[in-house]
């Protein structure tokens, strides 16, 4: 690793000012020995911890990149990132773990802002125009989407605007106007209109393609992504007759890759936007052995006890509060022969270890993954099976 970059703070001038990148005093090596210490001290009375596996470029490897727009007290109109813990927009025209395209992009939409005298949005009053932008990047397929997030419904010179956009970047595959005129910390409203394009971007991930649309949950780092599930799957040791839950599923994701080696996956969430995206994934793939439910997840599985149903495996990934007690008490009442628990936050993974080891189960393998270099996120997945 050259000079410069074992000390990534040189090369960041707004690294202090943002608060996004928490370990940017370090040296890659040490933030991966930061990273395994932590899950060791948090994890390590459950199994002996592997090493953690890190990145061989830990650099540009967001794959979602979003900017707030404003403006200074001087009138200069500016996009960036919020700076930590506040709304103050802290002006930024690159980043090293955000997708360099996506931030040419964003740069360059500033340009436009300017020159086609269009407003930005002013959280004080809640009046202007353009108020965040949002780009998604499929690395495998080259397909980026821009969503530009208004306060109005009404574009100013919208054709024009568009059509100089596409000729400063063609590799642009779809433009969609989302229109949020809230006071919410929420970036994405409920209206939407396609500008150009499809309406939502492909990707392929673990040998599946995935269909990403603007509120789409996608993981942000592909690369380690497919690490992460790859290893959760070997975790699992399918042989393709088992009864596979996918809780917490999403677009479907990991239930879509684990059903080329599984006999039935049943992927269960409660929001339909995602859901009505993983049925869409399971068609774009398709996959003849699995459904998805919108549901709690903790209720279907209840649901499934009730009826005399069984799952062989049950793959959770919860958000970073982890899952709270009435989905751990259904899973161990529904007593799958394993649990893979792939978790953002090894915190609320150690307190629902300790439910899940204190009712029936036994931690076999617990194995670190680097997701987001820089920060101070580090995932983990557990195998877990019945004593």
């Amino acid at each position: 690793m050259s000079d410069n970059k074992k000390n990534a703070t040189r090369i960041c001038p707004v690294s202090r000012k943002c608060g996004g990148c928490q370990l940017m005093n370090m040296t890659y090596e040490e933030q991966l020995a930061f990273k395994q210490a932590k899950v060791i001290k948090l994890l390590g009375s459950f199994h002996r911890v592997n090493k953690i596996i890190g990145m061989n470029n830990p650099f540009h490897y967001r794959n979602k990149v979003q900017a707030a727009f404003g403006r200074t007290r001087n009138g200069e109109i500016i996009s960036g990132v919020y700076q930590s813990s506040t709304h103050n927009i802290v002006k930024t025209d690159s980043c090293l773990i955000e997708d360099d395209k996506a931030d040419e992009i964003i740069l360059t939409i500033r340009k436009l802002v300017k020159s086609f005298k269009l407003t930005v949005f002013d959280e004080r009053n809640q009046r202007g125009f353009l108020r965040h932008v949002l780009v998604k990047h499929g690395f495998s397929t080259g397909e980026i989407m821009v969503v530009l997030v208004t306060g109005t419904s009404n574009f100013p010179s919208k054709n024009n605007f568009i059509s100089e956009l596409l000729r400063l970047h063609p590799e642009i595959t779809t433009i969609i106007q989302n229109v949020n005129n809230k006071y919410t910390s929420m970036v994405l409203g409920d209206k939407e209109t396609v500008l150009y394009g499809k309406g939502y971007i492909e990707d392929i991930l673990c040998g599946c393609t995935f269909r990403i649309s603007p509120k789409s949950f996608y993981q942000i780092n592909p690369i380690q992504t497919e690490i992460l599930y790859n290893k959760a799957i070997d975790f699992a040791e399918l042989s393709g007759r088992e009864r596979v839950i996918d809780a917490y599923c999403g677009i479907g994701t990991i239930g879509i890759v684990a059903s080329k080696k599984a006999g039935e996956v049943i992927g269960c969430e409660v929001n339909p936007d995602a859901i009505r995206d993983a049925k869409v994934n399971a068609k774009i793939n398709d996959i003849k052995n699995i459904q998805f439910i919108c549901a709690d997840a903790g209720e279907f599985m209840l649901s499934l006890k009730e009826q005399g149903e069984r799952c062989d495996v049950l793959f959770m990934d919860p958000p970073r509060a982890g899952s709270d007690k009435k989905f751990l008490s259904s899973a161990v009442a529904l007593m799958p022969e394993k649990i893979v628990y792939i978790s953002c936050n090894p915190e609320t993974q150690q307190r629902d270890l300790t439910y899940l080891t204190r009712n029936g189960y036994k931690v076999k393998k617990i194995q670190p993954v680097d997701m987001f270099p820089y920060t101070n996120h580090v995932e983990t997945v557990c195998l877990l099976s019945k004593k």
